[in-house]
């Protein structure tokens, strides 16, 4: 398609576009790269007539370790400073809604997206496969809604598009514990579609899919996807805007510190509740 970008590839074939993440960061983190360029990708993958289904997956080992943290420390700073005012809250306020919108941008595309997911599938990943229309993983891809454990509340499309997904209590399980599942599960509470042997089994099944999705007439595919989507739109949109108000006021906590502290020193963390 002649586009450039830093965190992702995109290529067309036969009506399917390859949506593939490459970073810059490890493991497909998600860093300024991917917010800015993720919603430019899909709105222009959405506006071509000659693309009618959408296949994404990760390059390397893993689909995505979710937020890159390193990269993104400058949005949470400002909020976690001490006796941070309605300024900085209402800038990270701004920020979180626009990284929602990066994600929601995938959900909102009228082609029909298929996920293929190897490795690790951390955090933000589950956000992004949250907002897809299907899900396929290899036998060793793993998953995690890992916000807890670094003391956040998932603030950018997982606990507004998983409870459409899942059953409640796999969903509570997963959000409250940050448990890390393997494929078997996944499939098992309905997370994924289908597993396959390894990744390239996976993304094969994906294209697969995703031509016979492309043989079938486009506009009635996209009536479909629009129909479906009807019924979820107002739910989802509400809840975006609830935890991006609940993270503004409450994110910044002694345990995030200690969370993240800990995390990049890969040790147990020790919460207070402060």
């Amino acid at each position: 398609m002649g586009d450039a970008y830093e965190s992702l590839t995109v290529d067309v074939d036969d009506h399917v576009a390859r949506v593939t993440l490459t970073g810059p960061g490890k493991g497909n983190s998600m860093g300024p790269a991917f917010w800015a360029e993720l919603p430019v990708a899909f709105t222009k993958l959405d506006a071509d007539p000659d693309v009618r289904a959408i296949v994404l997956t990760g390059s390397g080992k893993n689909f995505s370790y979710g937020l890159d943290l390193a990269s993104m420390g400058g949005t949470l700073a400002p909020v976690l400073a001490d006796g941070a005012m309605a300024k900085p809250r209402t800038e990270f306020h701004t920020e979180l809604k626009a990284m929602q919108g990066s994600i929601t941008a995938v959900a909102d595309c009228r082609t029909p997206v298929i996920a293929s997911v190897h490795g690790w599938c951390i955090g933000g990943g589950v956000d992004l496969i949250s907002a897809v229309d299907l899900r396929y993983a290899s036998a060793d891809a793993k998953f995690s809604v890992r916000e807890v454990k670094l003391a956040m509340v998932a603030d950018v499309g997982s606990l507004a598009r998983l409870p459409l997904i899942l059953s409640d209590g796999h969903l509570r399980e997963l959000a409250l514990t940050g448990k890390d599942i393997d494929a078997a599960r996944a499939e098992k509470i309905g997370l994924v579609n289908d597993v396959y042997p390894d990744a390239e089994a996976s993304l094969a099944a994906a294209h697969e899919t995703a031509r016979e999705i492309a043989a079938n007439p486009p506009l009635v595919v996209r009536g479909i996807k629009d129909v479906l989507d009807e019924q979820r739109t107002a739910q989802v949109s509400a809840s975006l805007r609830y935890v991006a108000a609940w993270n503004s006021a409450f994110l910044a906590s002694k345990d995030l510190t200690e969370g993240i502290t800990a995390m990049f020193a890969k040790r147990p963390p020790e919460f207070t509740g402060e």
